[in-house]
């Protein structure tokens, strides 16, 4: 057994490049180590959206880009022993193995072995009423959200079951995103589900790899201050994992972007709430210890993570319907654009209010005043900057119907001929509002199923 193992990550959330893969794999194969690749395609809403997804057809809910994202890797990593491991089962983790097993079956790899991990879906099992929500919402009325979907956090232990039942594949749901990386970890070293200080390496390297690029130079990119070359090809990261705790972070062989320390102590810090007890399914993670040296060329080590037992609980998003999302936009251009656009946003709002449209609503001006301005607009209201050539109005509107929130995003449309000067662009949409909420659950409320079957028992 090598005392070296190679995580490649290929995807950091559902959309990201299907392109990225294919370097990370060529360099694995090139390695020749043992090496597992991941990929990551969950934020907490993207199984909302794959359950309404689901419910319009009952084939649909998984990541809609697998086909793509596994076609040009699927052969050469089942050639070089390198299983694939992932997320992407969103809420449909059976219907995403029956996908994979179509694909194998035209690749010509009809035995190919895909492990389904399931149980992380408690919608039905688990009576949230009577839970109290983790977050500070106690007061906040939810009888009238429709629940969407609850999943539940699962851990490592039941995906390296599946690498040790031969998968080559393992499709899971909501998963922990360390685990993934601790999963092929825990199956190739043999790490126990109490071994802490190990499995503190696997979260350690599963939290930098997990966002795919963010940890070789993208997000951490701002032209002038801190360049990357290529960002056009930025390469996804690989982690080294040795035996005795060592972990290095590197990226994909000829490709752009860049490893240095900037890059990695941004992503080991990324959504890092308590630096000494970073809470995952598996192990709590102490990084209040961490050294990182640089190792050569994109090339990083880190040490001196530690562990700590893992929590009693797991923690359970769960996303509801609680309202609808009204968009409308318009844009105004050439002289006097400022005041042509601050003029279309108080009409916009006025009217929502006087047809009794929306329950909250907020106009923006894109170029002026977006990302940090508040519902009563006091950064466009106040703006005395330069005037810009053209500004894009966004009127946003929360509303109980999906009537109202339609009509309400209509509005921008109706500014083409009731509006300002050079009003033009006009475009509208309305979407379900999904609202999240997260509570903590014993873990014998979430019992795992692994199942590993050949592809052309996929049917």
């Amino acid at each position: 057994m090598s005392d070296l193992f190679l995580v490649g990550n290929g995807a950091g959330f559902s959309g990201d490049r299907v392109d990225a893969p294919i370097p990370v794999v060529r360099t694995l194969v090139k390695r020749g180590l043992p090496a597992a690749m991941f990929f990551e395609c969950l934020a907490e809403r993207t199984i909302a959206l794959a359950q309404i997804e689901k419910r319009r057809d009952p084939e649909a809910g998984y990541e809609p880009m697998l086909e793509r994202l596994l076609e040009p890797i699927l052969v050469n990593c089942a050639r070089a022993g390198i299983p694939i491991l992932g997320n992407f089962g969103a809420a449909n983790p059976v219907a995403a193995a029956r996908c994979v097993a179509r694909l194998a079956r035209r690749l010509g790899i009809p035995d190919l072995r895909i492990g389904v991990v399931t149980g992380d879906d408690v919608s039905g099992s688990i009576d949230l009423d009577s839970l109290m929500p983790h977050e500070a919402d106690a007061g906040l009325d939810m009888s009238s959200w429709a629940l969407v979907s609850a999943n539940a956090y699962i851990g490592a232990a039941p995906l390296a079951e599946a690498l040790a039942r031969g998968a080559q594949v393992v499709v899971a749901g909501r998963t922990s995103d360390p685990s993934l990386a601790i999963a092929p970890l825990m199956h190739h070293f043999g790490w126990a589900e109490n071994d802490w200080n190990n499995l503190a390496l696997g979260a350690a390297c599963g939290h930098l790899l997990e966002c795919g690029s963010q940890v070789t130079g993208g997000v951490f990119w701002d032209p002038g201050f801190k360049d990357i070359p290529d960002p056009a090809n930025i390469g996804f990261p690989i982690a080294e994992v040795s035996r005795d705790g060592g972990l290095l972070v590197t990226k994909a062989e000829d490709t752009g972007g860049a490893v240095d320390l900037r890059s990695v102590k941004e992503q080991l810090l990324y959504e890092l709430h308590d630096p000494a007890a970073y809470l995952t399914p598996d192990v709590t993670m102490d990084i209040t210890g961490v050294t990182l040296a640089p190792a050569g060329a994109d090339r990083v080590a880190l040490s001196g993570v530690r562990g700590h037992a893992r929590p009693d609980r797991l923690k359970v998003t769960a996303c509801y319907e609680g309202s609808w999302l009204g968009e409308g936009e318009v844009s105004v251009a050439g002289p006097n654009s400022l005041a042509r656009a601050r003029a279309t946003a108080d009409v916009l709002l006025q009217r929502v209010k006087q047809r009794g449209l929306g329950r909250r609503a907020r106009a923006d001006l894109i170029g002026i005043s977006a990302v940090h301005d508040s519902d009563d607009g006091a950064l466009w209201r106040s703006y005395d900057g330069p005037e810009p050539p053209e500004i894009r109005i966004r009127l946003a509107v929360e509303s109980a119907s999906r009537d109202d929130a339609d009509q309400a995003a209509r509005e921008a449309l109706a500014m083409l001929c009731c509006g300002t000067a050079g009003t033009s662009g006009a475009r509208w949409r309305v979407t379900p509002r999904i609202l999240t909420r997260s509570f903590l659950v014993p873990r014998a409320m979430v019992p795992t199923e692994v199942r590993v079957l050949e592809a052309r028992s996929w049917n």
